[in-house]
């Protein structure tokens, strides 16, 4: 399947884009599942058509439905007491009614990515388009797999988890679950559904389409997005200028907008495939305002190749590693950052382990392992690129004859 997730900044129209793009797909034959993740129904205002948790048929070819986090928090709530049974009876705790509870805090990110994962598992569809809420949350979103997954790794170290075949010898002596069995249990469950999601945002079906109203505000913000998706890896198709009024309007009070407009998309198409979407003087509703729209279509899957390897199933930007040794006795790991400030960089190395912060943004990643036995000998941004310097360690690095 492929999958295209739109964002952009808040009142940028990305939920208008999203449903033409899906719209558009549908009638070129393909088979759309339209994905909505706001708690209100604004793809049904766009669409003309009501959208709840249930799949509805907007047009032929197009299914949308809307994550219900509640729906989804209730479900988990009452699996959990079910796994935990026993054990709530030891203690002679009463089972909760989920429907006395909203959702609590988190539980509509994580409601989201298992739409998402589900969705991209179903043999129904050829198109998954996503309606993600707002650039700043949908890059929060897109960094919760990784982060959670590697909390999960610190609290519950796999290498304790030899232990566990001791825990059902204990639990039938004692009558009931071992509360570490179940712990790891759970946690076991939690890890192969966030690293399923995480597969699926690095798959090389998986695109990332911004949108944005050109124009000083939209022009931050788009930096802003750009540099918190490259920190992810994360790749944009196009970025999608909304709401742009006509060059005709030159001679009214609209010309400093215009002029306004046509600066911004000059500097866009320095780096991104800039579209625009043209302003209908009203808000879009129904599938006639969205066909008039004329977003880009979706492109097609990219086909792997037997030469690419298992790089052929990645859609992340690759951060590589330029050997130095010989001229400059160091390795320099390249990783792009289009946007970034030198004064908004900052490097932490914990072990094995490297936390780059590049503005509001935050990423701990693992070392390649020739980095793991060397030192930082520092760093620099060039070019949209921060380039680390490592210089092997004596103590680590492989001594030549």
């Amino acid at each position: 399947m492929r999958t295209l997730l739109i964002t952009g900044p808040g009142g940028s129209g990305r939920t208008t884009v999203a449903a033409a793009t899906a719209l558009a797909a549908a009638r070129a034959g393909t088979r759309v599942l339209l994905l909505g993740t706001d708690r209100t129904d604004t793809l049904g205002a766009v669409l003309g058509t009501p959208v709840g948790a249930a799949p509805v048929e907007v047009v032929p070819g197009l299914t949308a439905r809307r994550v219900d986090a509640g729906e989804d928090f209730r479900a988990d709530l009452a699996a959990l007491q079910d796994r935990a049974a026993s054990a709530l009876d030891l203690l002679g705790a009463s089972r909760l009614d989920p429907e006395e509870f909203g959702p609590l805090p988190g539980a509509e990110e994580l409601s989201v990515l298992r739409a998402l994962r589900d969705a991209v598992l179903s043999e129904a569809y050829d198109l998954l388009v996503v309606d993600l809420p707002p650039a700043e949350r949908a890059l929060a979103l897109f960094a919760l797999p990784e982060d959670l997954r590697r909390g999960m790794r610190r609290l519950l170290p796999p290498e304790r988890q030899a232990a566990r075949a001791l825990r059902p010898v204990l639990g039938r002596l004692a009558g009931v679950p071992m509360p570490a069995e179940w712990l790891y249990g759970t946690a076991g469950r939690w890890d192969t559904e966030l690293a399923a999601v995480e597969a699926v945002l690095a798959d090389r079906n998986t695109t990332v389409r911004l949108v944005a109203e050109p124009g000083p505000a939209g022009a931050d913000a788009v930096r802003t997005a750009g540099l918190g998706l490259a920190l992810r890896g994360l790749r944009t198709d196009v970025l999608v200028a909304g709401r742009v009024l006509p060059e005709s309007v030159e001679d009214s009070w609209l010309a400093g907008p215009v002029a306004q407009q046509r600066k911004t998309l000059d500097e866009w198409r320095q780096t991104y495939d800039v579209h625009h979407v043209a302003h209908l003087g009203r808000d879009p509703r129904g599938p006639d305002d969205l066909t008039a729209l004329a977003v880009p279509g979706v492109p097609a899957a990219p086909v792997a190749s037997a030469a690419s390897g298992d790089k052929a199933g990645l859609a992340t930007i690759e951060w590589p590693i330029t050997d130095r040794l010989a001229d400059d006795g160091v390795l320099v790991w390249h990783i792009p950052l289009p946007g970034a400030r030198r004064e908004e960089l900052d490097l932490i190395r914990h072990g094995d382990e490297l936390a780059v912060t590049a503005g509001p943004f935050r990423r701990t990643v693992p070392l390649p392992s020739a980095l793991r036995r060397c030192t930082v000998d520092g760093a620099a941004l060039r070019e949209d690129e921060l380039r680390i310097r490592f210089r092997p360690d004596p103590r680590l690095w492989p001594r030549t004859p």
